[in-house]
């Protein structure tokens, strides 16, 4: 059973920094790509930040420029360093990691439990 343990998440006045972390439970090599996902109070999960097993990345325009997705393969480590932080990035984080199936195609989805970030103004 795949885990994903997000940490760093915690309270930092606009303008500030933060970086989360994902510690996978087994190696990051065995996804087909990892990323991160928030959800703010009564709005839908939305994507943040992916990035694949070939190391393409793909990020929110509203978070463009300000956060960088890396990884850690020696770790099995997923980070998200958030610059810039704005109130309206207050949400749970959510790390996601997912493989595809070679025999089906499907696509399977793993997520950890979420951190709370939250941005004053």
């Amino acid at each position: 059973q795949v885990q994903l343990v997000e940490s760093g998440g915690g309270l930092v006045q606009a303008g500030g920094s933060l970086r989360l972390s994902c510690a996978a439970s087994e190696s990051i090599f065995s996804f087909n790509g990892m990323g991160w996902y928030r959800q703010a109070p009564g709005k839908q999960r939305e994507l943040v930040a992916t990035i694949t097993s070939g190391g393409s990345r793909n990020y929110a325009d509203s978070v463009k420029g300000r956060f960088a997705i890396s990884r850690d393969n020696a770790k099995n480590t997923l980070y998200l360093q958030m610059n810039s932080l704005k109130p309206e990035d207050t949400a749970v984080y959510y790390c996601n990691a997912y493989r595809y199936s070679v025999v089906s195609g499907a696509r399977r989805d793993y997520w950890g439990q979420g951190t709370q970030v939250t941005v004053s103004s």
